[in-house]
């Protein structure tokens, strides 16, 4: 089955005590923008202190994490109360491979500052990326008291639940994200994989049907729908859904595991 991998869609690291699929499949964090979060200015030089930021928006939004990061790290020395830098610092840390030395740093900042849900967020995220799911979800719930009607809250939470297997509590974090944010694409995503495995692959199906439709919907969300399209045993329509996003050379690597998989469904 091509070692379990699809292109486009990275193995989860995480385990579910439901009866497992054949393929892993890909939550998703929420990303928030570089802009509008690095607190206010002061205690720089007037021209130093907006090149930084500057330079850190330009390297986080070409990717270039490793360099958001060094930038972000001198205005951070310099300010290390302000929050929104402590956030955007931590997230291009997480970013760039580094979940546990971005847990690191918002445990320090928040030893330091006031308990702020954008920090607990953040933190709680960095510990996922770090696999220390239990870190997280201690995190967020004391995020989700601070920010009731946050939804990236809720469902950052659903994820640390269904990596532990809380497949339940974590669907009921998903309801509530939606509720707040009916047609977010990438709460559906992570609502549908938790349908699916949990067992419940009919929900999953239309849930992430409804997901791929949105315009915002992702690759990665094609592509997972892509994947439950071949379990259900409809190879035509997964291959076809997965080629949307695909190079050839990709689309032919994933059609041979693709008619596996539903050749294998309607067995």
């Amino acid at each position: 089955m091509n070692n379990g991998r699809i292109h486009g869609v990275r193995i989860m690291k995480a385990r579910f005590a439901a009866q497992p699929l054949p393929l892993a499949l890909a939550l998703m964090l929420s990303a928030c923008s570089l802009t509008g979060g690095l607190g206010e200015s002061g205690g720089m030089s007037a021209g130093v202190e907006p090149s930084l930021r500057a330079a850190a928006q330009a390297a986080e939004a070409g990717r270039d994490y490793q360099g958001a990061v060094q930038h972000l790290s001198t205005l951070y020395q310099r300010r290390p109360d302000d929050g929104g830098l402590a956030v955007a610092l931590a997230r291009n840390l997480r970013y760039s491979g580094q979940g546990q030395a971005a847990a690191d740093l918002m445990q320090a900042h928040l030893a330091r500052n006031s308990r702020e849900a954008a920090s607990l967020l953040e933190m709680g995220k960095d510990y996922l990326a770090a696999d220390r799911a239990g870190l997280a979800i201690k995190s967020l719930e004391e995020a989700r008291i601070l920010a009731p009607g946050n939804w990236d809250i809720h469902s950052t939470l659903g994820v640390a639940l269904d990596s532990q297997g809380h497949a339940a509590e974590a669907q009921a974090a998903y309801a509530k994200a939606l509720e707040i944010t009916p047609d977010n694409a990438a709460v559906l995503n992570n609502l549908g994989l938790s349908q699916a495995l949990s067992g419940q692959l009919d929900a999953a199906l239309a849930t992430l049907s409804r997901a791929a439709d949105l315009p915002a919907a992702t690759a990665q969300v094609r592509q997972n729908l892509a994947l439950l399209l071949a379990l259900k045993g409809n190879g035509a329509e997964a291959e076809r859904m997965a080629r949307r996003d695909l190079s050839p050379e990709q689309a032919k690597a994933n059609a041979e595991t693709l008619r596996a998989l539903a050749a294998s469904a309607r067995r």
